[in-house]
């Protein structure tokens, strides 16, 4: 694919091209034989051509004058896209029919008129909680939900939209729901059902999805919910591994939400503070001691496996900038992890390596809300390079496409690239509203350096001053009543202007710059594009007291979780499994092929309650054997959960969560743990856990089961699995 073979060097240093830089990004933008142009008109508006047309823009509310009509008019663009996606009623095929919701809310973008959890959340934590509160909030409220079914634990809950496998606990980042809440307290109605939400919402996830042994919680990866795109191939047909894995973005996400608990109860409830505050700080060793690979100075972007996790060569640039901005990453690590994150002429893409086999979506892709989140990272440890890079990228992007659209190829940063089978951006809409929010966070934030807070802390990088500058003193930001005027240095020397002093004259904020030498890395541009492709798994063949391992040349081999140089593994009782992943020349890995597992299982079938007896004592794995025909295999509401109590003799009572998701044909289940002594009879029964179908929210679901027709969480299980586990076990 020749448009994959570029040179990178372009424009990598200082962000934007210096030898056009006064010229094409005054009023237009070149890029790879296309231009966009943007002139004012008479009326203090804009208009923009673009390869595809021109679209005239009124005047705004909120103006920026800087000496570039190309930035000016692009922050005039976000907002005209936002006055779209402010709606007064909603609809999806998936809910009422189709019909209109009257909802004050925005909506996801030009082809999504729905209101979804994690778009909505992540638009509103990067700026559009100070710029439409009111509507931020009621979309917000439209995502809480009571429970419906009565047997059901009730509380108030973040609704988990649909998705892989029926939803949660499959995935579990509907906790990024309090990234956005937690700049909207100052109404103290809003602010009680928020805190009643968190402590609902965090009790739920600890029961279900948090492995103590691990100290992590499970499910799949922020935003990146299309399986094939960014795990392995395998999964496509089998989703229970992502309920099983621990993905950084996520338990991020969960570390945010237990630290604004731990703030929101030190006035409610001092006790519950000093335990959410505990928790957090678990996570948060637990997130650095887990995920964090020195060789490679990066966070992984998820571990998988039951109760084997093995590492996965796989980045996403929205987990390691959350890492960043969260604290979650100690200073040292937060530089080095974005430092290391690779960065192409276009942009930085959402993943890393790509894969060579499927289509272009989170694969080979751009999305500006990343970007944003990216920047916004590069902001906190002091990286201009990045900065100018993202800032270029996102108004690359709205000037190109004439919207802010939802994602771009990486290479060609255009909206649709025709490779055949693997062609796109597969989905793609204009006014995608995470990425209009992202736009004018890089211009509020990003550029002008407004915090959440209100604090002014400009990072502007030197290479963008030709542009923004031209040969002018002063950049002024108008918005909601208020004016911030940055000054730039007569002294150039460095690679990044902050604040020297700062001046207040009624609404109007004068910040003087100064240029200082920020030690910023530059960005990396010397990573190769695609993993190699994920092998086949290995096969174990019998031979009496172990088993011969048969595997591909040149791949690794993980035993346990472990690599290990083995061509052959004595025969246990106890469950040993093993995968293998292919190296390329530059000792990057493919995803893990399929695992393997030899050792004892018992199978327990039968009536309920269900008895087995231990033949020694030790840790123990259960799963079962069932099947879910209650929804697609990539979305729905109506992921099975149950709980496995378990009375062993001479034990205390236990308790295991299997999650049986949508299923093609029959499969086995998530995985739990428990521990039985020698020779004791453990009596098995089963109950009910808890899953979207059961929230008053999803009465409105028309598009499968679960939803208008009442509550549905299946049981079908049929034989029980127990398998002895090693010492090995986390």
């Amino acid at each position: 694919m020749k448009t994959l073979s570029f040179v990178i060097a372009v424009a990598l240093a200082g962000g934007v091209s210096t030898a056009r830089a006064d010229d094409a990004w005054q009023t237009r933008v070149s890029w790879q034989g296309r231009e966009a142009s943007m002139a004012t008109r008479p009326d203090g508006g804009f208009v923009l051509h673009t390869p595809t047309g021109e679209r005239v823009l009124a005047p705004q509310a909120m103006r920026v004058r800087t000496a570039s009509v190309l930035f000016n008019g692009l922050f005039a663009l976000a907002q005209d896209d936002l006055s779209k996606d402010s709606v007064e009623a909603i609809r999806d095929d998936a809910f009422d029919h189709g019909t209109q919701i009257p909802c004050h809310c925005f909506e996801t973008g030009e082809k999504w008129h729905y209101v979804w959890t994690r778009d909505l959340s992540y638009a509103v934590d990067l700026g559009l909680a100070q710029l439409d509160p009111d509507r931020a909030r009621a979309s917000l409220r439209f995502k809480l939900s009571t429970v419906r079914e009565p047997r059901a634990t009730q509380g108030l809950f973040v609704a988990q939209d649909t998705g892989s496998g029926g939803s949660w606990p499959i995935s579990t980042d509907r906790v990024v729901w309090f990234l956005a809440a937690r700049h909207l307290l100052d109404d103290t109605s809003f602010a009680d059902d928020v805190y009643r939400a968190l402590r609902d919402t965090l009790t739920q996830d600890r029961a279900y999805v948090f492995d103590d042994a691990m100290g992590l919680y499970r499910g799949e990866t922020s935003f990146l919910d299309w399986r094939q795109q960014t795990y392995s191939g395998w999964t496509a047909d089998n989703v229970v591994f992502l309920g099983q894995s621990f993905a950084l973005s996520t338990n991020v996400l969960h570390f945010q939400a237990l630290a604004l608990a731990a703030s929101m109860a030190e006035k409610r409830d001092p006790h519950a503070a000093a335990d959410y505050r505990a928790q957090a700080d678990a996570l948060k060793a637990a997130i650095n001691r887990r995920f964090w690979r020195d060789d490679r100075g990066q966070y992984m972007s998820y571990i998988g496996g039951a109760d084997h996790p093995v590492p996965y060569e796989a980045y996403d640039l929205l987990g390691t900038a959350l890492a960043v901005t969260s604290g979650v990453a100690d200073e040292a690590r937060a530089k080095r992890a974005l430092a290391q994150y690779p960065a192409w002429p276009a942009g930085s893409p959402v993943i890393w390596p790509e894969r060579a086999d499927v289509p272009i979506y989170h694969n080979r892709a751009i999305w500006p809300f990343v970007s944003a989140y990216a920047l916004r990272a590069a902001r906190a440890v002091n990286q201009p390079a990045r900065i100018a890079h993202e800032v270029q990228s996102l108004m690359r992007g709205a000037a190109l496409a004439g919207s802010n659209m939802e994602n771009y190829e990486l290479a060609s940063q255009a909206i649709h690239v025709d490779e055949g089978a693997l062609s796109g951006p597969v989905v793609d809409s204009p006014r995608q509203l995470w990425s209009v929010a992202g736009y004018l966070s890089m211009v509020t934030e990003g550029v002008f350096g407004l915090q959440a807070d209100g604090r002014i802390e400009p990072k502007l990088p030197v290479s963008l001053v030709p542009m923004l500058f031209g040969k002018g003193e002063r950049i002024l930001l108008e918005m909601h009543g208020r004016e911030v005027e940055l000054i730039r240095p007569v002294d150039m020397k460095g690679d990044m202007l902050v604040a020297d002093s700062t001046d207040t004259h009624g609404v109007r904020t004068i910040v003087t710059l100064k240029a200082v030498a920020s030690g910023g890395a530059p960005l990396r541009s010397d990573a190769l594009l695609y993993a190699p492709a994920t092998p086949p798994a290995p096969a174990l063949e019998d031979e009496g007291s172990s088993w011969r391992i048969e595997r591909a040349a040149g791949t690794t081999l993980y035993v346990n979780g472990k690599r290990v140089d083995a061509s052959s593994l004595p025969k246990s009782r106890t469950q040993t499994c093993i995968s293998v992943t292919q190296l390329d020349a530059k000792g990057i890995e493919s995803l893990h092929s399929p695992m393997v597992c030899k050792g004892d299982v018992a199978e327990v079938a039968g009536g309920w309650p269900r008895t087995w007896k231990a033949a020694a004592a030790g840790e123990y794995q259960l799963a079962a054997r069932y099947a879910n025909d209650h929804g697609p295999i990539n979305t729905g509401i109506t992921a099975g959960v149950q709980w496995i109590n378990i009375a062993c003799a001479g034990s205390p009572g236990q308790r295991v969560v299997l999650t049986l998701p949508h299923s093609v044909g029959v499969q086995e289940s998530t995985r739990g743990r428990f521990r039985a002594k020698q020779g004791a009879t453990c009596r098995f029964s089963l109950e009910r856990g808890f899953n979207m179908s059961y929230l008053a929210h999803f009465g409105h679901y028309t598009g499968g089961q679960g939803g208008a027709s009442g509550p549905l969480n299946p049981a079908p299980v049929d034989a029980l699995l127990i398998t002895p586990l090693g010492n090995d076990a986390p």
